[in-house]
């Protein structure tokens, strides 16, 4: 079954009736769904399953930081749209997506558990991570959620975290790779390449014109890997290709706006529109500027066989 998503406490309880369903829940802002995001979710869904209770995700948008300290908020690994399908994914049966505000921001931890843990949604079962704050200024922790469960009738679950290389798994360390281009580090964290949505845009016919045809991408998506030129995989109509993608100013051309260019491999077609989706899978080098348009090409050939060297190697 499809995922529910609602956006109320008075529509969640609209939504499952006055006999709606216990739950077990867990409560975040889930950016970028890494492996200590997933493994939370994991939880959840088992706590459910225990108990004959529904599977539950209480999120936020926008991201809180964004409302608390506007401009100063990180760049989000992922869309909300993205979170929303990996939930669905990890088995996720329903979400409550509030709207961050300053009224919900003004809410004690006592009023938050109460108005939606416990009567909105019937928590039976509340997992988080160790970590985690909620509350008026972050005033409640694991501690008060613990005392608030044993008055309202849910157990409170904390799951450890996530470790890599001695470093815990989160947001912050995932974007932290990416700033750095290191794809790789960001793959393991999340368990899975990193990938960044959006539709073809029109360029401006240089590439085709003079090095490799390519296509450009328009993303809503904040976060981006370091400039460069990586190997990845594109996804467009159903279907997959190896590809290099360049992120970066196009300084050979004197480029002024940033662009992200793949040329795809074994693909001959002209796409002016439609969904692309692109997963970063290795750096190959930074961008630099080229004497002119046949040195270019010729170190794009060079990417190119490098890209397929190790996309060889690790389909072996």
């Amino acid at each position: 079954m499809a995922m529910v998503t609602v956006r109320t406490a008075n529509e969640w309880i609209e939504r499952f009736g006055e006999t709606r369903p216990s739950t077990a829940v867990t409560i975040g802002n889930f950016d970028g769904v890494h492996r200590g995001h997933q493994k939370i979710l994991h939880a959840v869904t088992d706590r459910a399953r225990l108990g004959g209770w529904m599977s539950a995700v209480l999120t936020f948008d926008p991201h809180p930081v964004r409302v608390l300290r506007g401009d100063n908020g990180p760049y989000l690994l992922s869309t909300l749209d993205q979170r929303l399908r990996a939930f669905e994914t990890m088995g996720i049966d329903a979400t409550l997506l509030l709207r961050f505000d300053e009224h919900l921001a003004r809410l004690t931890p006592e009023e938050f558990a109460r108005s939606f843990l416990c009567s909105a949604m019937r928590a039976r079962a509340v997992l988080v991570g160790e970590n985690f704050r909620f509350g008026h200024r972050q005033s409640g922790d694991v501690r008060h959620l613990a005392e608030f469960g044993r008055e309202m009738g849910f157990e409170v679950q904390v799951v450890p975290p996530v470790t890599q290389d001695g470093v815990v798994v989160s947001s912050t360390a995932v974007r932290q790779a990416l700033r750095e281009g290191r794809v790789n580090d960001a793959h393991e964290m999340l368990g899975r390449a990193y990938a960044v949505e959006g539709r073809i845009a029109v360029g401006t016919g240089t590439g085709r014109r003079f090095v490799v045809p390519t296509l450009n991408l328009e993303t809503p998506q904040e976060m981006l890997p370091k400039m460069g030129v990586y190997a990845t995989k594109v996804f467009i109509a159903g279907r997959s290709y190896h590809a290099v993608t360049n992120i970066g100013m196009r300084p050979t051309f004197e480029g002024k706006r940033l662009a992200i260019e793949s040329h795809l491999f074994e693909f001959s077609e002209t796409l002016t529109e439609g969904p692309m989706e692109v997963r970063f899978w290795q750096r190959l080098r930074d961008e630099q500027k080229f004497s002119g348009p046949e040195e270019l090409k010729a170190q794009i050939l060079r990417d190119i066989e490098t890209a397929q060297q190790f996309f060889a190697r690790i389909h072996r």
